[in-house]
């Protein structure tokens, strides 16, 4: 296939880049760097089944030649204020990439009769009331707060997906994506595993905001892929969980992240400055991934971090 990539210099987006053309499909790149490195996509370059266009989706998307796949995963991610690639630095980018940048790629898919794969995500369950989240919950979250912008954006991406399935007929996935880790995370990102990493290297105490109770579910960039890979080579239209299903509390995470980087500097709790609506608790029900895609993660939480720290020291000269 020949397949088109919105945000495909950003952590998910290049990953995704490499596994397709591993598996001999033909890529085409998009993305505007707001928050995507030219340097995740430098190593394709050459790559005579790649090539890029420089773009921002919420334009009308034009691309040369057929297209026989979309996956649209353009949209800034980060929920922390402090970053400037966070969501809530970049909120009209966010809620364009989740409505227009969606809308448009989807009038590509349709003007090539090709697949079209949206990224959504965990964060439209909000916080949560049900646990562990299927995709049959209909979330808890909140229109106007904090995280909206990119929650509420991915909701409606959602629905403008099925809109198409059910009205024009399109052949669509939608992928709920759940916390994802490993190399090429942007190390001023602002999430839990960049902040973690590079204070464990430069042996700082790992912030905590809270107590450290509420919880995730971490799984690693290649198996994410690979579900995504299996998703797209399905029928299947309705909503699928990617994720792991282990579940840890950031505190036992922090401590994980210590001992694997050999840091003593231990951990530093900030309980004043919790994210108002930031979900307590983060774990993916699986079973429909399991039966539909033959699928479920492999790399073990640890072997995950050993790679993804290695990662991080050499952007850090460590």
């Amino acid at each position: 296939m020949r397949i088109l990539i919105t945000g495909a210099a950003g952590f998910l987006g290049s990953h995704l880049c490499d596994r397709l053309l591993e598996e001999g499909h033909s890529v085409v790149g998009m993305d505007n760097f707001i928050t995507g490195s030219p340097d995740n996509i430098s190593h394709l370059a050459g790559n005579t089944h790649f090539e890029f266009y420089r773009h921002d989706v919420a334009n009308f998307i034009y691309v040369q030649g057929k297209i026989d796949a979309v996956l649209h995963f353009a949209s800034p991610a980060s929920p922390n204020p402090g970053s400037p690639y966070g969501y809530p630095n970049l909120p009209i980018q966010t809620m364009k990439a989740g409505a227009l940048g969606t809308h448009n790629s989807l009038g590509v898919a349709r003007a090539n009769s090709a697949k079209f794969l949206l990224a959504s995500t965990s964060e439209i369950y909000g916080d949560p009331e049900v646990h562990p989240q299927s995709e049959s919950y209909w979330g808890h979250a909140d229109p106007i707060g904090f995280r909206s912008v990119y929650d509420e954006a991915k909701r409606f991406a959602e629905a403008l997906t099925m809109a198409y399935h059910r009205y024009h007929g399109l052949d669509t996935r939608i992928v709920r994506i759940f916390n994802t880790y490993g190399p090429r995370m942007r190390l001023d990102d602002g999430r839990v595993v960049p902040n973690f990493l590079q204070q464990a290297i430069k042996h700082q105490p790992l912030t905590i905001y809270g107590d450290g109770s509420q919880t995730r579910s971490f799984c690693f960039v290649d198996d994410l892929v690979s579900g995504i890979y299996n998703l797209l080579l399905s029928d299947e239209h309705l909503p699928v969980n990617i994720g792991n299903p282990q579940e840890t509390s950031i505190l036992e995470f922090a401590e994980t992240i210590n001992r694997i980087a050999g840091s003593s500097a231990g951990i530093a709790f900030f309980p004043d400055k919790r994210l108002g609506d930031d979900p307590q608790r983060r774990q993916p029900d699986i079973n429909r991934a399991r039966n539909l895609l033959h699928w479920e993660p492999s790399t073990a939480l640890e072997d995950g971090i050993k790679m993804t720290l290695q990662y991080f020291k050499d952007q850090l000269g460590q």
